[in-house]
């Protein structure tokens, strides 16, 4: 399955150090696109971290979880896209409540991504 072509969307917004879970994520970066398809609206969240692309995710406003995903790859590409929502973990800096310095992302491949700092062993 083919990823959205931006070009053909509108920025709606975006949002610095943009929340997951209600947390903010220091360095994401949430850009969401819509676009008119017949009587519903498409949109598409791009997500990146620190500048660069992290994860998709599509589908329609009328519904309640993205239809489809893509995460970048370890190449700057990205892995095949995937049904339904990805896989998001926030990173602490260490145990529960610490403070989140980055996130992770599994591709429908079962890959890990992470974004940020990892969580010290």
């Amino acid at each position: 399955m083919p990823l959205p072509d931006l070009s053909e969307y509108v920025l709606q917004r975006s949002t610095e150090n943009a929340t997951f879970e209600g947390t903010a994520v220091p360095g994401l970066r949430a850009d969401f696109y819509h676009r008119t398809d017949g009587e519903r609206v498409a949109s598409v969240g791009r997500y990146s971290y620190a500048g660069a692309d992290l994860l998709m995710a599509w589908g329609y406003t009328d519904e309640e979880h993205c239809r489809h995903n893509a995460v970048v790859d370890s190449r700057g590409g990205w892995h095949p896209a995937g049904d339904g929502c990805p896989a998001v973990e926030l990173v602490r800096a260490a145990g529960p409540g610490a403070p989140v310095i980055g996130l992770r992302v599994r591709a429908p491949g079962g890959t890990w991504v992470t974004a940020g700092a990892s969580a010290p062993a």
